[in-house]
């Protein structure tokens, strides 16, 4: 591949670099590759918008999700995408919840954490959620316009919540914030790809915005770092799923905690760049051409 992000990557032996035709940018780690179809009404996301929304159909909503949705979607994903995922310094790969949910046990999640991954795919989300097995407390900041799409029902479904724009306003960024102190509050547990945008199939990890670890350390809330990773698509699977998609896995890595007695930038900044040294590990990146943030 010419681009230069990729002539001087290094990834350790047996790790696969999907070889895929895109175009991507070498320079502006955060240019938008695809324009989805904005054509469903939503809501304005504003001041008034329910950020915090515990109705009784919200619930239903989300409980169906957890509990019927997002199972079903894992299994397509393992039959289309054969999703496996893997705990860093486990040889084995799983395709079922029990092992990630016992060793987490091990770790002082009461308070819940904050999931990180590489934004890479229509259904990383998703993966990453089945890899873990997330429950119905979990919320998602997500790009507003995006519930605008076809996909608006299930990004309400799995928890996702509209970040406002800033054109709408300090007041919407503070009903948005004290949403999340009242989720935090209950004990939540939150998703977030600090790569902003998705680059399908991408290897080398990008810039990480600072909003995920600048809410680890205000919550206190350990950052659960994932990798979402590929190998060829060989064999019988390539009567399974697209031929030119790679198969997917997710690698999970131990808890990554806040300390609140240093100072909040210096914290911030320790939180992001650590967790992107993690990922890039778990991803098998050797040197990574990004910077850790811009």
């Amino acid at each position: 591949m010419e681009n230069k992000r990729y002539q001087d990557l290094k990834v350790t032996a047996g790790t696969y670099v999907p070889p895929v035709n895109i175009a991507y940018p070498e320079d502006d780690p955060y240019v938008g590759l695809y324009q989805p179809v904005y054509d469903r009404d939503f809501p304005a996301v504003d001041a008034s918008y329910p950020y915090f929304d515990e109705s009784p159909k919200t619930r239903r909503l989300i409980f169906r999700c957890y509990a019927f949705i997002l199972p079903l979607l894992g299994f397509i994903l393992r039959f289309k995408y054969g999703l496996r995922w893997q705990i860093e310094g486990e040889k084995r790969w799983h395709r079922c919840a029990g092992p990630v949910r016992r060793w987490l046990k091990q770790y002082d999640l009461s308070h819940g954490a904050i999931t990180i991954a590489n934004h890479c795919y229509r259904h990383d989300c998703a993966s990453v959620l089945t890899a873990i097995h997330a429950q119905r407390h979990t919320r998602i900041p997500m790009f507003a316009p995006n519930f605008r799409t076809k996909d608006q029902i299930f990004l309400r479904m799995v928890g996702g919540i509209p970040i406002p724009a800033p054109e709408a306003g300090l007041s919407a960024m503070k009903a948005f914030n004290a949403a999340f102190d009242q989720y935090n509050a209950e004990g939540y547990w939150f998703h977030i790809f600090p790569e902003a945008k998705r680059w399908d199939w991408y290897k080398p990890l990008r810039p990480f915005q600072k909003g995920a670890f600048t809410m680890s350390y205000k919550y206190n809330k350990p950052i659960l770092p994932c990798a979402v990773t590929y190998r060829e698509r060989t064999g019988i699977w390539r009567l399974l799923g697209p031929k030119d998609e790679p198969l997917t896995q997710v690698v999970i890595g131990a808890p990554i905690y806040p300390d609140t007695t240093q100072p909040r930038a210096a914290e911030t900044e320790r939180l992001l760049n650590l967790t992107h040294e993690t990922i890039c590990r778990l991803a098998g990146i050797e040197h990574n051409t990004w910077p850790s943030q811009p």
